[in-house]
């Protein structure tokens, strides 16, 4: 088992930044990649980011590129998700996953732990 806990949502107008953050405990060390996936209003959950635990590797959706950057504390298990220049299309649930096996990452069937949630509201 892994448990997952975001943090750092909130609202903000168009152009802020938030820094979310999702701090992982129980089995890490199997973890083969963490992501950020969100929920928009009425709408499916979709992938943002994800960083490859052990290569180190990172992806992004076209959508965040060049605005959002994922990041690791690997000591303490702690994924990051820097966002800037929000809009408000960024609004959403963001949800933090966690995948043990080999699996496509960009894929949300390949992630078999979720955090509970955090709420991102950019206002414009």
């Amino acid at each position: 088992q892994v448990q997952l806990v975001e943090s750092g949502g909130g609202l903000v107008q168009a152009g802020a930044s938030l820094r979310l953050s999702c701090a992982a405990s129980g089995r890490t060390a199997s973890l083969y990649v963490m992501g950020w996936f969100r929920q928009p209003p009425g709408k499916e959950r979709e992938f943002v980011a994800c960083f490859t635990w052990r290569g180190g590797s990172t992806f992004y959706a076209d959508s965040v590129k060049g605005r959002f950057t994922i990041s690791r504390e690997r000591a303490n298990n702690t994924l990051f998700l820097q966002m800037n220049s929000l809009k408000p299309d960024d609004t959403g649930v963001y949800y933090c996953a966690a995948g043990l096996v080999f699996k496509p990452p960009l894929k949300r069937e390949s992630y078999d732990y979720w955090g509970q949630g955090t709420q991102v509201t950019v206002s414009s």
